[in-house]
């Protein structure tokens, strides 16, 4: 599971001072509607590119939205049904707009885009509609019967009775990925991974049988498919491929990628577009490792992309992964930065503060660049990682290595979006350490996405016959917080101002201070009052930061706490005492949770992430959400896409390619429902 996804930004001016290349008259934000704001990105040096590279952009972007109609399905089998109608129902409506009724209705619509699906894209809890019941049924009776999503066999009436049942009820389908462990997380999940009647011990039996405990580079059970049961209530795989589940899509996306293949800039990227598409094309997960390899070794390239069933935080098991896609290229100038820290891999694993044991002899293959986004797509859109690292195979990685990006103009976009959004003043403890983080929080949160990716995740190594799997739905909980452990010890290392990356060894404490803020506090403001943490990402803070809270009590300097919640005219602030004792403490509980993963003691990371991630203390979550709503600044934000155009000879043949930003929110996801529903009538 190795992506960074984004935390509430803190504005700086530094990170004004560091953009490349930025139209300062650029119109970042879109729309803003429930938790949410929509904003646009920029993509530099798009003009630098060669027309054969941005045809081969455009190429690569057509196969990433072709896929879009498989992550609605897979996160929730009635999804495609939900959007048909939704849509149908707002390009149709004939009645007054402003009404409560239809304002609400669009907003549940604008969410429900957002979400590829009725479930919040980040807690995963199912949205409430606003809109009541008889203005829904009202309008789907207003439908043409020809134009409603039938299935096969489903009268308008079963339909509306069934969906209304979905929509409505907050008991039915409550939660799309349930990580309570102390439930059947298979059958208490609403995700479409698995068939009806699946459990969670007959799909953990069902691999079991499968894997050999000797086998040194195994592939990655149950990734591309579908576990249903048979009728004989013995389970099957249905597998994503061109001649299984979700073909129509498949057949697009290889529409595309052949194209692409034909515009490929050199031979090693021609070769592994080629095994990506034999691997959608059987299935086969092999050559789904073959793919990863070519691509992982493909470091010349100024062209790039992911597409196809990737990161496995959908999957209550940590398991199938959710479909998605990135196209992007090189950031020449930022990427100095990341290959100064990748030339060095070996130092810093060789002097982590991790066992030996469990450290790599040999760290192979470690590439990292930054680049610039140019279309997202499927479970990377509208919300979108900052940074990726993959391949996610421990056994590739040992063996041939890792590709680490950051996505700068991604990152720049939140942070010219937030500008001036007050959140320093209201949250920060004092004066002086708001003007550090004014000063170097840009760079050293770019740094640690740099050292999460590049370094963090491609660090340690499993012990011989430790399964991958063995740390089930903790396992993204517990990756994340590991890589995010090696960013924050190495931020504050010498060896980064050796390398002449930072130019002040206090820097490192701008990180430190956001990251502890939002970990004991700030990302509270995501979570409705009275639930527990859900998501992989956020219980991954909350576990580093109350760990490092709760052991560094006395044992900062002259005994004092390392780190505190103190009182400060009635309201709370995180306090840090003792800087290099925090760092001390990071290197500890890396040290433990690299054992963990290493061992497969699943005991043990269960322990930490129910005792530190999950519970939420009711009047600090309360006072955090009030505190936040004075400022305006919304929990979560996303993206649109640009539009590209292809520019065409006498022949039809492309042979350029620009790129505009016309649509808003509403025009780009009505389009997309227009020109990319593979899967759907």
């Amino acid at each position: 599971m190795k992506k960074i996804i984004p935390t509430l930004i803190i504005t700086t001016m530094a990170g004004l001072h560091a953009q490349a290349a930025v139209d300062p008259n650029f119109n970042y934000k879109v729309d803003r509607f429930a938790d949410i704001e929509v904003l646009r990105y920029e993509v530099p040096e798009f003009d630098r590119l060669t027309p054969e590279q941005r045809i081969m952009l455009y190429y690569l972007g057509q196969a990433a939205q072709s896929g879009r109609d498989i992550i609605w399905d897979q996160n929730g089998k009635y999804n495609l049904q939900i959007r048909q109608l939704l849509e149908k129902i707002y390009t149709n409506y004939q009645g007054n707009r402003d009404t409560a009724d239809f304002k609400n209705f669009e907003t549940y619509l604008k969410q429900v885009w957002f979400g590829n699906g009725i479930h919040h894209h980040y807690s995963t809890d199912k949205f409430t509609p606003a809109f009541s019941k008889e203005f829904f049924q009202t309008e789907v009776a207003k439908l043409p019967v020809e134009s409603l999503p039938l299935e096969a066999g489903e009268t308008p009436q079963q339909m509306i009775e069934k969906l209304t049942e979905v929509i409505f009820n907050p008991a039915v389908m409550a939660k799309r990925v349930n990580q309570d462990g102390t439930q059947d997380v298979v059958a208490t999940s609403a995700g479409n991974f698995y068939g009806e009647g699946v459990t969670q011990a007959e799909v953990e039996q069902y691999y079991n049988a499968l894997k050999d405990p000797n086998d040194e580079t195994p592939i990655s059970y149950g990734l591309n498919s579908k576990i249903v049961k048979n009728p004989d209530g013995s389970l099957k795989e249905e597998v994503y491929c061109l001649n299984g589940l979700y073909a129509p899509a498949i057949s697009k996306i290889i529409y595309w990628l052949d194209k692409a293949k034909d515009v490929a800039e050199n031979d090693a990227q021609k070769a592994h577009i080629t095994a990506l598409i034999d691997y959608y094309i059987t299935g086969d997960l092999r050559k789904f490792d073959e793919y990863s390899i070519l691509w992982a070794e493909d470091t010349q390239s100024d062209v790039d992309f992911v597409n196809g069933f990737i990161e496995s935080y959908g999957d209550p098991l940590g398991m199938t992964g959710s479909w998605e896609s990135y196209v992007n290229f090189r950031n020449n100038a930022s990427s100095q930065r990341t290959k100064t820290i990748s030339d060095n891999a070996q130092w810093f694993e060789d002097n982590s503060p991790v066992d030996k044991r469990f450290k790599k002899e040999k760290v192979k293959g470690v590439s990292a660049k930054v680049i610039n986004a140019s279309m997202l797509a499927g479970d990377a859109y509208p919300a979108t990682a900052i940074g990726i690292n993959l391949p996610n195979s421990n056994w590739i990685r040992a063996q041939h290595g890792s590709k680490s990006v950051t996505i700068e103009n991604i990152t720049e976009a939140y942070d010219m979006a937030s500008h001036g959004n007050g959140f320093n003043k209201e949250f920060v403890i004092d004066e002086a350490t708001s003007d550090h983080m004014d000063k170097y929080l840009y760079i050293t949160d770019m740094l640690h996405t740099d050292l999460h990716e590049c370094l963090g995740h491609a660090s340690g190594k499993l012990l011989p016959g430790v399964d991958q799997d063995a740390l089930k739905e903790n396992g993204s909980a517990l990756e994340e917080a590991r890589a995010d452990l090696f960013a924050l010890y190495y931020l504050a290392d010498p060896k980064l101002l050796e390398l002449g990356i930072l130019d002040n060894p206090n820097a490192y404490q701008a990180e430190y201070y956001k990251y502890m803020l939002n970990g004991l506090m700030t990302q509270l403001n995501r979570i409705e009052l009275g639930n527990n943490i859900e998501e992989a990402h956020m219980r991954n803070r909350q576990l580093i930061a109350q760990w490092a809270l709760e052991n560094g009590k006395k044992k900062g300097h002259g005994g004092k706490d390392v780190v505190e919640l103190v009182k400060k005219g009635g309201k709370t602030f995180v306090k840090i005492n003792d800087y290099p004792a925090l760092r001390n403490l990071f290197g500890t509980l890396l040290s433990e949770i690299q054992r963990i993963k290493s061992e497969g003691d699943y005991k043990a990371g269960n322990d930490l992430i129910q005792k530190y991630a999950v519970k939420i203390d009711p009047k600090l979550h309360k006072e955090v959400i009030e505190r936040y709503s004075t400022l305006d600044i919304p929990p979560y934000r996303g993206f649109i896409n640009p539009v590209y155009t292809p520019i065409l000879n006498d022949k039809g043949e492309i042979t350029d390619v620009t790129i505009s930003w016309p649509e808003n929110y509403v025009e780009q996801m009505l389009r997309l429902s227009r020109d990319f529903s593979t899967l759907t009538k």
